[in-house]
């Protein structure tokens, strides 16, 4: 992959991100959720841990390509 791949992957990766987050707060928020409740729910997402930890892969993957 090269760093303009990675650069629109990470910008792809990111932008679903924070949709998904907007989606899950705007729901609990229709729901008369507590705060501390969604957030909880935001941070146990398997889904938003799954895209975080292919955004640090992907900036692995850019530091290691722009050392080369």
């Amino acid at each position: 992959m090269d760093q303009q791949d990675i650069k629109l992957s990470k910008k792809l990766i990111s932008s679903y991100k924070k949709r998904l987050k907007k989606e899950i707060l705007d729901r609990s928020m229709k729901l008369k959720m507590p705060q501390n409740k969604f957030e909880e729910i935001i941070n146990n997402n398997n889904e938003l841990i799954n895209l975080k930890k292919a955004l640090e892969d992907l900036e692995t993957e850019s530091e290691s390509h722009s050392k080369v």
